[in-house]
C-alpha cells in the first residue's frame, strides 16, 4: 500500500544538518519503497540551523552583519529579514555558537555574547518590530552581559567602577540602562531546555562542562551570575533567573528577557507553529523523526520529543 511519509528530523549535531539528515533519510527510504509520497520537514528547536529553516519557511531574506565571535574575531553573522511583517529572524549561535570556535581552545570565562549586540542593532536599523530568536548551540556562559554590555548597559561595582567581564559581576551593585538602543515590540525567544538560570540545575552546572567550565569553575560562575540576576531583580522588580528556559545557552534565555524584554517560548512550539506541523502530520499515514543522539533529554522540551508527542496526540504512527 502506498504511503504518505512525513520525514521530520532535527539536526545531528557535528555530523548531519536537518536538511542533510532529511535527504539520507528520504533517499534510504526511497531506495526500499520508491512507491510511497514522501514529505521532507527539516525542523529547529531553537538551535543551530534555526534561523535557515525558520528564514525558508517564512521566504525570509537572509542578511549579514559585521560583528565577532564569542572570543571577539572578526566574523560575519546572518540573521532572517521579513519585510511585510517587519519580522527579524536571529540564530544566536551565528555570532556565539561553540561551533565557530576551535575545540579546547578557549575557557567560557573568556567568552561572551557581545556579537550578538550587532545582530539585534541591524534588526532595529532594518525597521524590525518583532524578533524570533533561536540561542541554542551557545559557547557562552555569560547570562547576556555581553549583549547586554555591548547595546549600552553600564554594570558598576559599589565605588561605581564599570564592569567589563561577566566573570567580574561577583562586585555588581547596580546596572543602569542605555539612554538609546534597539527596542522591539516583541522577542520570542526559542528555548529547548526548561532550566533555571542559577542552582544546580542552572546553567553552568548543567551545561557549562559541555563547553569547557571544570567543577572548580562553578563557584565564581555562580556567584557572577548569582549577583546579575540580584540586580536584574532590583531593577525589574522580576525574578527572571527562576523562569524555566532563563538558564538555556549559557544564561542567554536571562539575558534576553532582562535586557531585551523577551518572552521565552519552547523551541519545537514556536517552529511547529509557523511551520504546519499539524497539519503536515494530520496529511501523513507515517512520520519519521530522528536527532543525533535519542536520549531522555529528547522528550524534555527537544523536537524529536515533540513530534513524538503530537504524533501520539493525533494518532500518527512515529
Amino acid at each position: 500500500m502506498k504511503l504518505r511519509v512525513l520525514v521530520a528530523p532535527d539536526k545531528f549535531k557535528g555530523t548531519l544538518t536537518a536538511v542533510e539528515a532529511a535527504a539520507a533519510i528520504g533517499a534510504g527510504w526511497s531506495g526500499v519503497r520508491p512507491g510511497d509520497e514522501l514529505s521532507l520537514l527539516p525542523m529547529s528547536d531553537g538551535g543551530d540551523g534555526f534561523g535557515a529553516l525558520l528564514g525558508a519557511i517564512l521566504g525570509a531574506e537572509g542578511r549579514r552583519v559585521e560583528t565577532c565571535d564569542a572570543a571577539h574575531r572578526p566574523c560575519q553573522s546572518e540573521w532572517w529579514w521579513e519585510p511585510r511583517e517587519r519580522l527579524a529572524i536571529v540564530e544566536a549561535a551565528r555570532a556565539n555558537g561553540l561551533a565557530q570556535l576551535p575545540p579546547g581552545r578557549f575557557h567560557p570565562f573568556e567568552l561572551d555574547t557581545r556579537g550578538l549586540a550587532a545582530v539585534f542593532q541591524a534588526a532595529s536599523a532594518a525597521g524590525a518590530r518583532r524578533c524570533l530568536v533561536g540561542i541554542g548551540g551557545s559557547a557562552t556562559n555569560d547570562g547576556g552581559f555581553g549583549l547586554a554590555h555591548a547595546l549600552g548597559w553600564r554594570f558598576l561595582d559599589r565605588e561605581a567602577r564599570p564592569i567589563e567581564r561577566w566573570t567580574e559581576l561577583e562586585r555588581l551593585e547596580r546596572i543602569e540602562p542605555p539612554v538609546a538602543g534597539p527596542r522591539f515590540e516583541e522577542v520570542r525567544v526559542a528555548v529547548d531546555v526548561q532550566n533555571p538560570l542559577l542552582g544546580p540545575e542552572g546553567c553552568s552546572r548543567i551545561y557549562g562542562p559541555q563547553k569547557g567550565l571544570r567543577s572548580e569553575d562553578f563557584p565564581l560562575a555562580d556567584r557572577s551570575l548569582g549577583r546579575l540576576a540580584d540586580a536584574v531583580r532590583v531593577l525589574t522588580g522580576q525574578d527572571i533567573a527562576g523562569w524555566p528556559g532563563a538558564g538555556a545557552a549559557g544564561g542567554l534565555g536571562f539575558g534576553l528577557c532582562a535586557f531585551l524584554q523577551g518572552r521565552l517560548t519552547p523551541g519545537f512550539e514556536l517552529f511547529a507553529g509557523y511551520a504546519g506541523f499539524r497539519e503536515r502530520i494530520l496529511g501523513a499515514d507515517l512520520v519519521i523523526t530522528a536527532e543525533g543522539s535519542i536520549d531522555a533529554s529528547s522528550l524534555m522540551g527537544k523536537g524529536v520529543g515533540g513530534v513524538a508527542a503530537l504524533c501520539r496526540e493525533l494518532h500518527r504512527p512515529c
